[in-house]
């Protein structure tokens, strides 16, 4: 293995094509500004480097990344690559992973607009996101322990596990197919949107309007914390542990448990689905 250590690097493609590399405590940074260190490289591991130059990891196969840093002006890190592991780094530049396989990030800092676009095979553990439109169009997803922040994350998403993870984020997983969520917190305006196959097991949903125009939802005890207007045109099958403050024209054959709700509004043919409350009775609303 060619082991490079303590360099500063600023040139075009410094390590263009490289094989078996490991670089250490390096900076890609100065005067030249030169772009896609590793592109088109291979078996590379860096440690405890500095990235605040554009597009270091493109086309890389085999990529392992421990203790570095990624800068704001390390604009779209990683695409076009596959097997790659990232260990308590920091990924701060916009669009830092896109169109990548089979990743593993485990206790990253991640500040970055429109991150993981169109990836698969992506597991992440012990990490803190901020971005907007997160991870969207992903695939064959394992998050734990992940705590994200932002707008409109996961959206199209499909194949996916999110255990211990707590969102707050607004129209998360809008159209998502076939994902399972447990023991989260989810806070933000118009959960689920269009989603099918969604499971959520064991979680705290908080804000208004979630999960609508859902087909096949599931909630296994959940809590409904600031939720009005739930379940709007979805087929779903429920059972929440706290009450719901209005509940819309959920779908002929589903099915919704819960304590008490304090509005339930039907005034479509088909808004019919099943609330059976445990606790006491709510007003029971035709609206024109």
């Amino acid at each position: 293995m060619n082991i490079i250590q303590n360099q500063t690097f600023d040139q075009e493609r410094a390590f263009y094509g490289s094989n078996d590399t490991l670089v250490q405590d390096c900076a890609f940074d100065g005067p030249a500004d030169g772009e896609s260190a590793f592109k088109e490289a291979s078996h590379v591991q860096a440690e405890h480097c500095f990235f605040n130059l554009r597009y270091p990891f493109w086309h890389n196969k085999d990529l392992t990344i421990r203790d570095s840093e990624m800068t704001e002006l390390c604009r779209a890190a990683l695409w076009y690559s596959d097997r790659i592991t990232i260990e308590h780094t920091k990924l701060h530049g916009i669009k830092a992973l896109r169109e990548c396989s089979h990743v593993k990030l485990e206790g990253c800092d991640i500040l970055s607009p429109e991150f993981g676009w169109s990836s698969r095979h992506v597991e992440m553990s012990d990490s803190t996101a901020e971005s907007q439109y997160f991870m969207m169009r992903t695939s064959d997803l394992h998050f734990s322990n992940v705590r994200m922040k932002g707008k409109y994350a996961f959206q199209y998403v499909e194949n996916a596990v999110f255990e211990d993870c707590t969102f707050d984020t607004k129209d998360l997983f809008w159209h998502a197919k076939n994902v399972t969520v447990r023991n989260s917190i989810i806070k933000g305006e118009y959960l689920g949107w269009y989603c099918e196959n969604v499971t959520l097991d064991h979680c705290k949903i908080i804000g208004t309007q979630p999960l609508c125009y859902c087909k096949n939802l599931k909630l296994i005890n959940c809590e409904m914390i600031d939720c009005d207007l739930a379940f709007e045109r979805s087929g779903v099958e429920a059972t929440v542990i706290t009450p719901i403050l209005s509940i819309k024209n959920p779908l002929q054959n589903s099915s919704i448990t819960v304590p008490s709700v304090g509005e339930i509004i039907r005034n479509i043919p088909e808004g019919t689905g099943t609330i059976v409350m445990t606790r006491k009775s709510a007003s029971d609303v035709d609206c024109a």
